[in-house]
């Protein structure tokens, strides 16, 4: 398990590192060698990356059912590579959209979580997966500190990742292999869409999309807000990240396993959906940067919680023998608001402003913990041991 917390780290730490350096900053070497690359350009290359991890989620979850996590893993780290270096080689705007390709099969977090649950039982499911969350927060620091660093230096080229890529895959190949050597077309979209029909699933699955939908579209437009109406320069916005990270690696890494220990997941789903309401009425009044700051440690509490707790309630819905294509189907969750997410905050923001998103978000959460409240939801209720 310790193997693949540290695979996992490592691809975090490659993927916020990508992210750290492709800022307009960075990327104006891009546009200059790629005819110029204007802001519609790079839009629908973020949405092309989008449309294919939103797609390859659910198929990667399938093939880590029927060959195994270590499998997957390898598949994850190998499309890693091929994108990265692919990246670094771009030098035409067709060449660019191609290295976007192998991000179909780059999916290192839900191929970890297939590992974990296959190697816990239910009760230790939700504090190992919470723990998962450590990673991503180390990620998120490392790579927003050294990202722009190793760039400016070394500029992205092969040698700034391919090691940690080799790394990653000599952690993965140590680690040992769980498969369930299932028969089936790994492309079936009736196999996927099955899962759906499991008692409990459509409705968790439901609540794990809308409630953190208004705030991932902020999020999504943070860059332009943070310079519009926080009047942040860059590195400060990379300060707020690296704060993000810390509290990311708080809550998933040490709070979230505790609360399981006293309360069922029922409630803490409940609890992350009522507190997600809360976050949008904070972010409705925030007028300032340091508002932001306050909102954001229950933004992240929720963010954490109702994602850890989802994913914990559904793998556990479904047969062992297709949480890797449940956990494909969740990962498919933030390409989906990554995809749709412009569109609609751009027109959020152009034509209601920044309190828009905090307003949508209080009533999406308040309909959803009055339905959690009333529904019969079947859930397999356990707290930690």
């Amino acid at each position: 398990m310790l193997l693949a917390f540290l695979a996992t780290w490592a691809h975090c730490w490659l993927v916020f590192r990508w992210l750290s350096t492709s800022t307009p900053r960075s990327f104006s070497t891009w546009q200059l060698s790629c005819s110029c690359l204007d802001s519609v350009g790079l839009g629908y290359l973020q949405t092309t990356f989008g449309v294919l991890q939103l797609v390859g989620g659910p198929v990667f979850g399938r093939f880590a059912d029927q060959f195994g996590a270590r499998a997957a893993l390898i598949l994850s780290c190998a499309s890693g590579s091929a994108f990265f270096l692919l990246t670094s080689i771009s030098t035409s705007i067709p060449l660019l959209f191609l290295s976007r390709l192998p991000a179909v099969f780059m999916h290192g977090l839900p191929g970890a979580q297939k590992l974990i649950t296959d190697l816990t039982t239910p009760s230790q499911r939700t504090d190992a997966l919470g723990k998962l969350g450590l990673c991503f927060g180390i990620g998120i620091i490392i790579g927003s500190a050294l990202g722009g660093v190793l760039s400016t230096k070394f500029g992205l080229t092969v040698s700034c990742f391919l090691p940690l890529t080799c790394i990653n895959r000599v952690l993965i190949n140590r680690s040992s292999s769980v498969g369930t050597s299932q028969s089936g077309n790994m492309f079936s979209i009736r196999e996927i869409l099955r899962l759906m029909k499991f008692p409990g699933v459509m409705e968790v699955f439901i609540v794990k999309v809308f409630a953190g939908l208004p705030v991932g579209l902020f999020l999504i437009m943070f860059s332009i807000i943070s310079m519009d109406f926080f009047g942040l320069e860059a590195v400060e916005s990379g300060y707020l990240m690296s704060y993000f990270g810390v509290l990311q690696m708080v809550v998933q890494g040490l709070v979230t396993g505790k609360l399981t220990n006293h309360c069922t997941e029922r409630t803490l789903l409940r609890l992350s959906v009522f507190i997600f309401a809360g976050v949008g009425l904070g972010m409705a009044l925030m007028r300032t940067v340091w508002h932001y700051c306050i909102v954001a440690v229950p933004m992240v509490f929720a963010f954490g919680t109702l994602g850890t707790i989802t994913d914990s309630i559904l793998t556990k819905a479904v047969p062992s023998s297709d949480t890797g294509t449940m956990l494909g189907i969740c990962a498919s969750v933030q390409p989906l608001t990554q995809t749709v997410g412009p569109t609609i905050g751009g027109v959020l923001y152009k034509h209601f402003g920044v309190s828009s998103f905090g307003y949508l978000q209080l009533i999406v959460n308040i309909g959803l913990f009055v339905y959690l409240l009333k529904s019969k939801i079947p859930l397999r209720e356990m707290k930690s041991q």
